[in-house]
């Protein structure tokens, strides 16, 4: 222990302890001083407020498909006005080959009609073509290839057009017809139309005979074709059947309204204006209300006997006013 030295009122005492030294209370003046706490660990700081975490973007949903001059519905906005044919086959119509300047005529003919509605072109391509023969599977019926339906396809896309595929099935059958077509028919601008003065029977020969098609054989292809148009949550998509006399459908009253289905009958009559005009007259006197009126006319086979192309004011002067003009 060290020697303790007092000073007037004042006494230190050291104490040493190993390598440390302690400062012990102080008295001055009697009063003591209190000793500092020993030191410990400092508080830790208070913890900051997390930052909240980043919300996820807002979903991205894709636009639902549209027509080619936009929307979504056909009817009552717009009218159909187009041109048909297939490759390498002039006399059945004029979109057979030069689609770029085609596509130009079917918009200046497509305006004479544009009254007071939106005009929306087509293009009919004559996708299933009856033949004078049996071919290899018997089915008296050729279908064209996949790479001239896409170039219809782009061609009309260009013209902001629809395209229709036409069927004639000869001895074959429409919804085996349409169905090899399905990845056209799931994009939002394709169509069909359906042929059934070519819908052969058996053992019917194409051109000998009318064929013939059932309203129960349309619901099927327009149920077919709604499956399609709710899977892909497409527009509206078109189903045309021509009609060039009353033999060739049969059972039309069991036609029924199918979702997203716009339904046309085209009546084809041909010949000169009276005739077909009247031919017209009759042959709406069937149709469903759930129906919508259209009108075929032919370059050619309506100049027969000094006949002249009906005007597009004499068309719309039809009643019901046609909805759907196709040229052949």
């Amino acid at each position: 222990m060290l020697p303790v030295r007092a000073s007037g009122a004042v006494i230190v005492v050291l104490l040493a302890m190993g390598a440390g030294c302690v400062r012990g209370p102080a008295v001055a003046g009697g009063h003591a001083r209190a000793a500092a706490p020993p030191l410990t660990n400092p508080p830790a700081p208070a913890a900051s407020t997390p930052a909240p975490a980043p919300l996820p973007p807002p979903a991205v949903v894709p636009p639902r498909p549209e027509l080619p001059l936009g929307g979504r519905e056909i009817f009552p906005l717009h009218r159909l006005v187009g041109f048909c044919g297939t490759p390498g086959a002039p006399a059945l119509g004029k979109l057979a080959d030069n689609l770029p300047a085609r596509a130009k005529a079917i918009q200046t003919y497509a305006e004479k009609y544009s009254q007071n509605r939106k005009v929306l072109p087509l293009f009919e391509l004559i996708a299933v073509v009856v033949q004078g023969a049996p071919g290899p599977d018997g089915k008296w019926r050729h279908r064209v290839a996949d790479s001239v339906v896409d170039e219809y396809l782009r061609s009309a896309r260009e013209a902001k057009a629809l395209l229709l595929l036409n069927i004639q099935p000869g001895q074959s059958d429409f919804l085996t017809e349409v169905k090899h077509f399905e990845k056209y028919l799931r994009e939002p601008d394709v169509g069909v139309a359906l042929d059934p003065e070519w819908a052969m029977k058996a053992k019917q020969k194409p051109g000998v005979f009318y064929g013939q098609a059932s309203g129960t054989t349309i619901n099927e292809v327009a149920v077919y074709l709604s499956g399609l148009v709710k899977d892909g949550d497409l527009p509206e998509k078109v189903l045309v059947f021509h009609q060039v006399n009353a033999y060739v459908l049969k059972d039309e009253a069991v036609l029924e309204a199918h979702p997203g289905i716009v339904l046309i009958k085209s009546v084809d009559g041909l010949g000169p204006k009276g005739a077909k005009i009247n031919t017209y007259k009759f042959l709406v006197k069937t149709m469903p209300k759930s129906v919508h009126a259209g009108f075929k006319l032919f370059f050619d086979e309506d100049l027969t006997n000094g006949g002249t192309l009906m005007t597009p004011k004499e068309v719309m002067a039809l009643l019901p006013e046609p909805e759907y003009v196709m040229y052949e």
